[in-house]
């Protein structure tokens, strides 16, 4: 197709675009699709799911040495930093070209190039031109959140991180979110002494702060360090070595490291857009959008994803959804309202720390009365199997109607019985039909009836 105008032009390639630009395309209109980077969005290409393949070197070794003198002898067992990078990129080598040819066979036209909007309706592509449009869907994901400190530009970020073929000594993670704690529990286990300064009192702040801070222990032991209330100031490079000026309540004081890597979040990658020239309104959070995913200032515009400010969190099933949901309303008209009850979050630790719904304080806040269930799981068989004594499940649940307001869960493979809890928010099953599942046994999803 050589045509200039579409019915749909979705600005950005990953998961909330595909899925789009596809269900769009099969329902009989044109669609274009564009990005400046390779086809695959973050989760795909430099996120979720190659972090996850490094995890796997991480998890081994820490399996291995949890089962010392329990009939594992684990001093033989290393990771080969270079050989696992080379892993993870027999998935992400491929991804780009697998997606081009999907949407393609799906007939849609794949634009490759920087695009921002030259009027309501018209996008200009560098070195490619003009294309207008009847509709657009911006789902251009996020980027790290920019640092103005003197030396920011030493910084590597989490995608850059990924790709290199050696790990230094010391490495300093800046932010006591994700990014550092995933990435600094995988490095540790692979040799380094790591280091995450965090400016506030609490990490990983949307999660249970009871568990967060047996993470934490757990972390520490593994040299996961973590330095609280602790302001990054500047970074100066002295030959191989990082002089790392922070700020803490005693005064500044100088940290050294041979990487500093950035861990203080992100924000929608929209500001190269033009969105003034588009009459399209948007703020820190993103595009400024309706219940139904709309621009509030441009009906022609719609946005999903992390580009979107929503209720939804910066998750990529999340996005998934609201691609969808956007699609559909841009086909049928205003409609469908994206559902966020029961979504889960998982930070990909060893081991790995999980929520679905409300904290507990935020559901006291809401006027519930609520029940809530904790238990140390460390000793439970599944846990023991396994040799890790971390674990710790705080599910709350609504008195009046027996329902799930929350679960938090600590522990080797709670990123799987969390969707659990989620299925049961969605479906507003009650604590008392989730104990009627009869699990295969012995098996982790086996506890589910215990933790509640």
């Amino acid at each position: 197709m050589n045509s200039r105008k579409f019915d749909l032009i979705v600005l950005g390639v990953g998961m909330a675009a595909v899925n789009a630009a596809n269900k769009c395309a099969s329902a009989g209109w044109s669609v274009a699709v564009v990005d400046e980077l390779p086809y695959g969005g973050t989760c795909a290409l430099r996120g979720c799911d190659p972090k996850k393949m490094l995890r796997r070197g991480a998890e081994i070794i820490d399996a291995a040495r949890l089962m010392q003198g329990k009939g594992i002898e684990p001093n033989n067992i290393a990771i080969n930093w270079p050989s696992l990078v080379a892993f993870t990129q027999t998935f992400t080598d491929k991804m780009p070209g697998r997606i081009e040819s999907g949407l393609e066979s799906n007939g849609v036209t794949t634009l490759h190039g920087t695009a921002r909007f030259v009027s309501d309706d018209t996008i200009e592509i560098e070195g490619e031109g003009q294309f207008q449009a009847n509709h657009f869907l911006i789902a251009t994901g996020a980027k790290p959140r920019s640092i103005a400190v003197p030396g920011a530009e030493h910084l590597t970020d989490s995608t850059e991180f990924m790709r290199l073929y050696a790990l230094p000594k010391r490495i300093l993670f800046i932010g006591g979110g994700f990014i550092s704690f995933e990435f600094g529990h995988i490095a540790a286990r692979a040799g380094s002494e790591v280091c995450i300064i965090d400016r506030g009192e609490r990490p990983l702040k949307g999660f249970d702060a009871d568990l967060v801070k047996r993470l934490v222990a757990r972390g520490e032991e593994v040299s996961v360090k973590l330095r609280r209330c602790t302001s990054l100031k500047s970074i100066k490079k002295d030959r191989e070595d990082f002089l790392v000026t922070v700020e803490t309540d005693g005064g500044m004081k100088v940290l050294h490291a041979d990487l500093v890597v950035h861990g203080a979040g992100r924000v929608p990658a929209i500001d190269g857009l033009n969105l003034a020239a588009a009459n399209v309104e948007a703020g820190d959070k993103g595009i400024a959008v309706n219940a139904y995913l709309q621009s509030t200032s441009n009906p022609k515009i719609y946005a999903a994803g992390d580009a979107a400010d929503t209720r939804g969190a910066p998750l990529t099933p999340v996005a998934v959804f609201e691609g969808k949901v956007a699609a559909s309303n841009m086909l049928k008209g205003d409609q469908t309202k994206p559902d966020y009850s029961g979504v889960p979050s998982a930070v990909f630790t060893i081991p790995e720390l999980t929520r679905v719904g409300m904290l507990e304080e935020e559901a006291r806040g809401a006027g519930y009365d609520i029940h809530v269930v904790e238990n140390d799981t460390g000793d439970w068989y599944s846990n023991l199997r396994v040799g890790e004594s971390c674990a710790a499940t705080k599910v709350i649940i609504d008195k009046s109607s027996d329902t799930i307001l929350g679960a938090h869960l600590l522990g080797p493979e709670y990123g799987e019985i969390i969707n659990y809890f989620g299925l049961a928010m969605r479906l507003g099953l009650t604590t008392k039909d989730i104990k009627t599942m009869v699990a295969a046994y012995p098996s982790v999803g086996s506890d589910l009836g215990s933790m509640l």
